[in-house]
């Protein structure tokens, strides 16, 4: 018996607006006081520190001179620790995706593969594919997952587009699932972008003539906007589908756009512990909730300043380039949604040149991914 789908939740999870809250952002500026202060009494202990490796690097150039057997102090950065511990972590995270892609060869799905890709940037990113077994190819479909969750999530949706004769293929963006990247940190979510634009071109070379479509959730439909916004990428895809896209993101203060990139420099990483992390806005089913809060390759901390940052610009981007999709699409958009909010499309559709465009506003919080199957 086959299992229940799962619920396509917001990979947001309301936590961008408690990032964009300024109870939150007054306890952040404390604490960069703070830190600053304590930055400022430790001064002359570096100075002094500093002065006694120096004079230590001394007495072992004149020790190796003399023949003797002097110890050098060696000196190692405090970031390399925690680079160190991010490669080790992204490493685990790979690692389990790999091997939840071999387990379900092994169950049967003999269409479904991995591969990872390397980007412009040199980041590996972790990809899977879905190919329908003992039918023609009808199209190809592009999945970008949401904000902190990652492709594997999108198994029973990509099952059902292999039913119908599609070809899926995914990709872990940057910070996300097995691909490279402190987990839930992205750093620009233009990087996403270009990776998708990447991700495409590849995708296409390897299946040349074959129809193809994007599928996005939330903040990662977001980015298949802006990349649609390229007449390039618009003359490689024949659609969009896209699921509580991520348009309309507003801070709660006109004063956050202004300190917002103040403290991206200060402390990108900085994980806001306002957040709102239960997920009560996400998902009305418990067992929803349940399975994506306990998968380790789903991102459940607090959202990192500089990731929510980045979302607020994706947003302000596309508001004031709507105009430019003019490809196909469908939107699906729960109307009670309060992580990302439908009157953002309500602008796309509104706002987009292209001439086939459908909106379908449901009063439900939730899409389910087998749903927009059946509508592809």
């Amino acid at each position: 018996m086959m299992a229940e789908p799962p619920i396509l939740t917001s990979g947001a999870s309301g936590r961008v607006t408690a990032l964009l809250s300024l109870l939150a952002l007054r306890g952040f500026l404390l604490l960069l006081l703070l830190r600053a202060f304590v930055l400022l009494l430790l001064l002359p202990f570096r100075w002094r520190s500093a002065s006694t490796v120096a004079a230590a690097e001394g007495r072992a150039d004149a020790s190796k001179k003399g023949g003797g057997h002097g110890g050098v102090m060696v000196r190692v950065p405090a970031a390399m620790v925690p680079r160190r511990q991010r490669e080790q972590e992204t490493a685990a995270r790979r690692a389990l995706a790999v091997e939840r892609v071999k387990e379900a060869r092994e169950q049967g799905q003999h269409g479904r593969s991995f591969s990872l890709f390397t980007t412009a940037r040199g980041d590996t990113l972790f990809t899977q594919s879905w190919t329908p077994l003992n039918m023609k190819t009808r199209g190809l479909v592009v999945v970008m997952h949401g904000l902190n969750e990652h492709s594997g999530r999108y198994d029973h949706f990509a099952n059902k587009l292999n039913e119908n004769g599609f070809k899926v293929c995914a990709v872990d963006w940057i910070g996300h699932g097995g691909s490279d990247g402190l987990h839930g940190y992205v750093h620009s979510l233009d990087y996403a972008v270009s990776d998708l634009k990447e991700f495409l071109e590849k995708v296409l070379a390897e299946n040349p003539g074959t129809p193809c479509f994007c599928f996005g959730h939330s903040t990662g439909a977001a980015i298949i906007l802006k990349a649609a916004c390229d007449p390039k990428v618009q003359s490689w895809i024949d659609g969009i589908v896209l699921t509580s896209p991520a348009v309309h993101v507003q801070p709660s203060h006109p004063i956050v756009t202004v300190l917002a990139p103040i403290l991206c420099l200060l402390a990108p990483r900085y994980q806001f512990s306002a957040a709102n992390n239960n997920g009560s806005v996400v998902s009305r089913d418990p067992e929803a909730l349940r399975t994506k809060y306990s998968d380790p390759l789903v991102y459940t901390g607090s959202i990192r300043v500089r990731t929510g940052w980045e979302i607020l610009c994706l947003s302000t981007y596309l508001l004031q380039n709507l105009y430019k999709i003019n490809v196909p699409f469908l939107v699906l958009h729960g109307a009670s949604d309060s992580v990302t909010d439908p009157r953002g499309s309500q602008r796309l559709f509104d706002e987009a040149s292209s001439k086939d465009k459908s909106l379908k506003l449901a009063f439900i919080s939730d899409i389910d991914s087998s749903f927009a199957a059946c509508l592809l």
